[in-house]
């Protein structure tokens, strides 16, 4: 499947989810990274007028949990994210952040993501790390 291709599939399973909730995009993908982006909007504030923590998680944990199915035979497992964790480093009032899943272990059972949200000056927002576990799909 070509790149475009892709993006439009992985993209047309956001209806009635969180992520279409939330304006998730996905925009770019490779073999070992998956990219999306999510506007910076009151609808993803905390009460201080910045981007909310928790949304930011939720992106990361898309765009990661995401990336899993493509290293993963669909027809006979599944991905669960097990342990999601992120350090924020910097606010967002307003804007597109920007957040890219790269692989740093690719296991049988478990995949280990770094997940880099960035603003639009290409500034490091969040540092996220995700575990996902491949489980074999029930009969």
């Amino acid at each position: 499947m070509d790149k475009s291709k892709i993006l439009k599939l992985i993209n047309g399973f956001m209806p009635n989810t969180l992520m279409e909730t939330l304006d998730i995009v996905y925009v770019d993908v490779g073999e070992d990274f998956l990219v999306a982006t999510m506007p910076v909007t009151p609808r993803v504030h905390q009460p201080m007028g910045i981007l909310h923590g928790g949304a930011s998680l939720a992106l990361a944990e898309s765009v990661g949990s995401t990336a899993s199915h493509f290293l993963i035979d669909r027809d006979k497992y599944e991905v669960r994210g097990i342990e999601i964790s992120g350090n924020h480093i910097k606010s967002v009032k307003e804007g597109l952040v920007t957040a890219t899943a790269k692989v740093l272990h690719k296991g049988r059972r478990t995949h280990l993501w770094e997940i880099r949200i960035v603003n639009e000056k290409n500034e490091l927002v969040s540092l996220c790390k995700l575990t996902n576990i491949v489980l074999p799909k029930k009969q």
